[in-house]
């Protein structure tokens, strides 16, 4: 039987473009494997394919190199330990979904390493899913895929590009068709596969049909901090309950957390240490278009993050800022524990929000201050406080 690939095929011709991470997986592979994570119909199959020569994977048969632990023949020959003779680059999708995938993983580099590069592809963190056996410390380098944010698909970075992206989302198939209609069955498919299919094969959820109903209901908390106990009381189930399933969220690429930010600094100030915000990988999902904007802000902000760890090898972290009167700064990006900027998001507003005055009067430890938004205006307040467009934030910090 042939392999298929079983989503939508991406032409990157499309938009002119190679995915941002090909370059630096490709240098990664003289030496180690890779590991590319990354939610559901992100892209992974056509980077990883990409990178044996295969620009625009059609639909139809893939090559043999290409192995899916779902395939029950791809899932027989591996157990076996029977991978395709004279292939250079041999890519491993799914495999996570094994139990004692590590062991087989490091069985099959350890033996064939000196003439093969592998790649090995998940719709779940791998680096969580790392389920018994021996360790595979020194042989691989791990990346997370994101979808496209706004320089990857236009490095002039043009305002009508990004409201194009807030519409349709980074996920390839609905930013590259733009349809609506494409976009809602899409979304739909996207989730019952995810929770029927992912889930099920991960991990064990009793309660299926309320986890469902909680994941319906997080578009509507995005841009808050995320009250577990609210969830626990319209759910009616324990808080243990509610907290490992955003856990099972964040591992199978639905979402992500932001925590608060504090330091010596923020002790006069009194602000939130405890709760985190929790925002979406497909930010299109959000009705609100300042909480969309919002997110679309936090995943482009995250995609630098992780960029400048898993190739650059800094310890990066994201942050929001709130203290107990309510006043808030939605983001602060940290590296090596000390802050780079913050950022506040302002969907249409291009007067400065008081809060952003509050916090950079009292903080000297964050060097500058942005605030951004979808119109035009661009100005300078004060020594370390500028609000600009969006879009011109991306291409002045070379936002990946």
């Amino acid at each position: 039987m042939e392999k298929c690939l079983d989503n939508f095929t991406i032409n990157l011709n499309k938009v002119n473009m190679k995915r941002y991470l090909q370059k630096y997986i490709k240098d990664d592979l003289k030496n180690k494997m890779v590991f590319i994570g990354g939610p559901r119909q992100v892209g992974k199959t056509t980077l990883a394919l990409s990178l044996s020569g295969i620009d625009t994977p059609l639909k139809g048969s893939l090559p043999s190199s290409y192995i899916n632990w779902d395939l029950a023949s791809d899932k027989e020959n591996l157990v076996k330990g029977i991978l395709p003779g004279n292939e250079k680059l041999i890519i491993l999708d799914e495999i996570h979904k094994y139990t004692h995938w590590r062991n087989l993983v490091k069985g099959l580099y350890d033996k064939y390493h000196s003439h093969t590069n592998f790649i090995i592809t998940g719709s779940a963190r791998l680096d969580y899913y790392s389920r018994g056996g021996d360790s595979l410390h020194g042989r691989y380098h791990y990346y997370r895929l994101h979808p496209f944010s706004l320089r990857e698909i236009d490095p002039d970075c043009h305002p009508d590009t990004l409201l194009d992206l807030l519409e349709y989302g980074g996920f390839p198939e609905t930013f590259l068709a733009s349809d609506k209609r494409n976009q809602r069955r899409w979304q739909r498919e996207r989730k019952h596969r995810i929770i029927h299919e992912d889930l099920r094969g991960l991990e064990r959820v009793n309660e299926i049909s309320l986890m469902e109903v909680m994941i319906d209901s997080l578009p509507k908390r995005v841009g808050s901090p995320l009250s577990l106990n609210s969830l626990r009381e319209d759910l009616q189930v324990s808080h243990e309950t509610v907290q490992r399933w955003m856990r099972i969220l964040e591992n199978m690429y639905i979402g992500y957390f932001v925590a608060p930010y504090s330091s010596k600094g923020t002790e006069k100030i009194r602000v939130v240490k405890k709760e985190k915000k929790f925002y979406l990988w497909d930010w299109s999902v959000c009705a609100d278009n300042g909480a969309k904007f919002e997110n679309l802000v936090a995943s482009h902000l995250l995609k630098f993050c992780h960029f400048k760890e898993d190739w650059e090898g800094y310890n990066m972290d994201l942050r929001y800022l709130r203290n107990r009167a309510g006043k808030e700064i939605d983001f602060v990006v940290l590296q090596d524990g000390k802050p780079l900027f913050a950022v506040e998001c302002k969907w249409r507003k291009t007067s400065l929000d008081p809060s952003v005055n509050f916090f950079e009067s009292r903080l000297p430890e964050i060097p500058i201050f942005y605030q951004v938004h979808t119109k035009e205006d661009d100005y300078i307040s004060g020594k370390k406080i500028r609000v600009l467009p969006f879009a011109k934030l991306c291409r002045e910090l070379s936002l990946p």
